[in-house]
């Protein structure tokens, strides 16, 4: 497969050689695990293509600030971004981006899971491809469940996970019960809270776009985040993301971990991670009562900004990046447990991946996720962990930040809200909702 891979993309590289010479292109992207990994590859489709690859690797935040400034300014920094479905249905409908169509019959665009096919495209055209995409899902220590006595359920409740979290923690041995996101930025902290809310029964607006914070429900869900982390969760988390809770869990120190099923292949490979074969997963937890999980539906995509002069050279390595073939690479190399997950059908289907043990569990969460109904009550937007409208990135920010100063200490659950509640209210009604 890496052979046809490599004649796939000479091919290609040929049938534009008289065009154009090799192109240096430069690819905003962000620091987790599966985009550093492709970089060590990026060699393979430069001695294929003779194109050469810059990347800038940013953290999350900083990439997503990054990218949306330079697209929004038209700067052209970047020929390439790494960018979400929150952004690329907005920058397709706004021209922002090249459309993905012409990908060669190889490639197999009709592969790629229709949620993830769906997220990122705009009026049915395809803007951005998937490198990998992902949901939400608990990533436990199975020795340390079974020494407090417990089991876990494949689908429990929050309530469960709080006990379990609590007998689990062992201060003395710096064992927290639990790690969760607290990090502000919308994408980090204020991704987290939203599904955890959303399992609670809360929304950011009802049908009329009115602010809920000032709802019970989201009082609720808060104040019990908050009280379990307390209870079982690290110092200091209200500065923790992704990848803070990624090294934590890894170096043994959570009894829990609940983020992006991507992370699965990190947590279980004994290269990185110290409790490699003391892993199992179960469904995002919901609130007893409640008929909705904790999870969430995004894909790490590849985009073109429009107005590149690298536009060709710029597709070539999306369709070398996000192929079947790149799938089998990494497969070759590494291991099929530790190829991209969650973008291609073919891959569930695929005997090698089949006995992955968090495979299964992954498409699981991935299939539960509905973006067109987030929550238990009605809502007037698309999207799970975030509002599909240009506002929410801004408001959204702003609203984590106060929720982290809940985290540290700083402010009450009460005063949080109620500013949550006034900020988003006075900026919707300047946008005109």
């Amino acid at each position: 497969m890496y052979l046809k891979s490599v004649l796939w993309a000479a091919s290609a590289a040929a049938l534009t050689a008289g065009a154009a010479s090799a192109e240096t292109i430069t690819i905003a992207t962000v620091n987790n695990g599966d985009m550093i990994r492709m970089q060590k590859y990026t060699d393979n489709f430069t001695e294929a293509t003779g194109h050469e690859v810059e990347w800038v690797t940013l953290e999350e935040n900083v990439l997503r600030q990054r990218v949306t400034t330079d697209i929004s300014t038209k700067g052209g920094q970047f020929d390439i971004m790494t960018i979400g479905m929150y952004e690329t249905p907005i920058w397709g409908a706004n021209g922002w981006l090249v459309p993905l169509d012409g990908m060669s019959a190889e490639y197999d665009v009709d592969d790629i899971l229709p949620a993830m096919r769906g997220g990122l495209s705009h009026d049915g055209t395809l803007y951005a491809a998937p490198f990998y995409g992902e949901s939400s899902m608990i990533m436990y220590r199975t020795d340390l469940m079974e020494k407090a006595g417990l089991e876990m359920p494949e689908a429990p409740t929050w309530q469960f996970i709080r006990e379990a979290a609590a007998a689990m923690t062992d201060r003395d041995n710096d064992i927290n019960g639990i790690c969760l996101r607290g990090k502000a930025g919308w994408g980090e902290g204020g991704a987290f809270i939203t599904v955890t809310a959303n399992s609670f029964g809360a929304r950011w607006f009802d049908e009329d776009w009115k602010p809920q914070f000032d709802q019970p429900e989201w009082k609720e869900a808060l104040t019990f985040f908050v009280d379990m982390m307390n209870e079982s969760g690290p110092a200091g988390y209200a500065t923790n993301g992704f990848n803070e809770n990624l090294s934590l869990f890894q170096q043994g120190k959570c009894g829990m971990w609940i983020d992006a099923t991507v992370a699965a292949s990190f947590v279980t490979n004994p290269n990185d991670s110290t409790v490699a074969d003391q892993v199992g997963f179960a469904l995002a937890p919901n609130s007893e009562g409640v008929d909705k999980r904790a999870n969430w539906l995004w894909a790490w995509a590849l985009a073109i900004p429009a107005g590149t002069q690298k536009e060709d050279a710029a597709k070539q390595f999306i369709e070398w990046a996000t192929s079947k073939d790149y799938i089998e690479l990494v497969a070759e190399n590494e291991g099929w447990a530790n190829v991209p997950p969650g973008a291609r059908q073919s891959l569930y289907e695929n005997p090698n991946y089949k006995d992955i043990p968090f495979a299964q569990m992954t498409l699981k969460s991935i299939l539960a996720a509905d973006p067109e109904n987030c929550c238990v009550k009605p809502t007037p937007y698309t999207g799970i962990q975030f509002v599909a409208i240009p506002e929410f990135a801004g408001i959204a920010t702003q609203v984590s930040q106060e929720f982290s100063a809940v985290y540290a200490g700083q402010q009450s659950v009460d005063e949080a809200l109620t500013k949550a509640q006034a900020f988003t209210a006075e900026e919707m009604e300047a946008a005109g909702y």
